[in-house]
């Protein structure tokens, strides 16, 4: 039973084929190859729109690099409090940047709302030497809460933060869950709600290692390949991160395994929630499920039957569930039974 992290899981065996057919002979290095070459248009096909599509092997690399990409070291980008960038990148989007500032912002259940966005630009002015100028609005989706912005909710901030003069990027980490949740088309979240770039995330969603970033604007891409040059990302054999995402978007593998992980979650929510004394956090639209527990012993004894989790905010009862394209329903049944059986020892 182990729902620590959707990163914690497998590679989809579609994908690993394909890393084995990438294997067989030599190919053209640093992305010269004829997978990597193809990738362009097939992301272009899967978006409906032109765009420029460039791989890199971790997620923050390609939050980082994009936001160095759409900000100068003296600009600002505006993002949820809780957002990856803000709290898990290690001043990777800073460093990257040059030194632009994150603005936190408050969201509830890790969605931005438009009046705090633009309360919060709006502190901002610029015109003055001493101070960061608006630059760039990071929305995470799914969000670090496990929800998902919908489609007029991306439309409202973009349309916002373009009305004032700023570009939009979306965290995409777990892109594959909130398209699978919205059942919309990847543009209608995207570059048809005015986002201007994407971190497709890949990895937790069934690759060994596979992001890209995605720009729908291919003039706002200028430079980028540079840009990841000379930030060490430019792997010498591309094609084995360009294979996995090729297979990843191929015949809707990606949603498919995202449609069986969030349902999964469904199922683990459906268990939290009836169980006494544990309660879900927030709204589970992705593969992602907080629990708080009354009785913050309950934590320990699921832990010694075997579940792992993440101990989220232990002191207060609250703890992270996720589910993957690799959790069976099988698992879901025994943590129902493991938690039943430690909420009733606490009650």
């Amino acid at each position: 039973m182990h729902f620590s992290s959707d990163n914690a899981s497998g590679v989809a065996p579609e994908i690993m084929e394909a890393l084995a057919r990438a294997n067989e002979g030599p190919a053209w290095a640093y992305g010269r190859d004829e997978i990597t070459r193809r990738l362009n248009g097939l992301f272009s096909d899967l978006f409906e729109h032109e765009v420029s599509v460039f791989p890199v092997s971790t997620g923050t690399a390609a939050n980082a690099l994009i936001l160095a990409a759409l900000t100068p070291p003296w600009g600002a980008v505006f993002c949820e409090r809780n957002a990856h960038i803000n709290v898990d990148e290690n001043g990777a989007p800073e460093f990257y940047s040059g030194g632009a500032k994150l603005v936190p912002v408050d969201g509830e259940h890790g969605r931005i709302g438009r009046q705090a966005l633009e309360e919060a630009i709006d502190a901002m002015p610029g015109g003055d030497v001493h101070h960061v100028v608006p630059h760039v609005l990071s929305l995470t989706q799914a969000t670090e809460a496990g929800t998902v912005y919908g489609v007029d909710d991306v439309t409202a901030l973009s349309g916002l933060a373009h009305e004032k003069g700023l570009k939009v990027h979306m965290d995409g980490a777990r892109f594959a869950n909130a398209v699978a949740h919205l059942g919309c088309s990847p543009a209608d979240i995207t570059w048809k709600a005015d986002v201007d770039a994407l971190s497709f995330g890949a990895t937790k969603n069934g690759a060994m290692a596979a992001e890209a970033a995605i720009f729908f604007d291919p003039a706002l891409a200028a430079g980028f390949e540079e840009r990841r040059m000379r930030g060490g990302h430019l792997l010498s054999k591309m094609r084995f991160l360009s294979a996995q995402l090729e297979a990843y978007v191929a015949d809707d593998l990606w949603l498919r395994l995202a449609r069986h992980a969030n349902r999964m979650a469904t199922l683990l929510a459906d268990a939290v929630t009836e169980t006494p004394g544990a309660d879900l956090l927030h709204p589970v639209d992705g593969d992602e499920v907080f629990v708080r527990f009354g009785d913050v012993t309950v934590i320990r004894r699921l832990a010694d039957s075997g579940v792992a989790f993440v101990p989220w905010a232990p002191r207060e009862g609250i703890i992270r569930l996720v589910a993957s394209f690799q959790t069976t329903e099988d698992e879901v049944r025994q943590f129902r039974a493991a938690l039943q059986q430690a909420a009733s020892v606490a009650g």
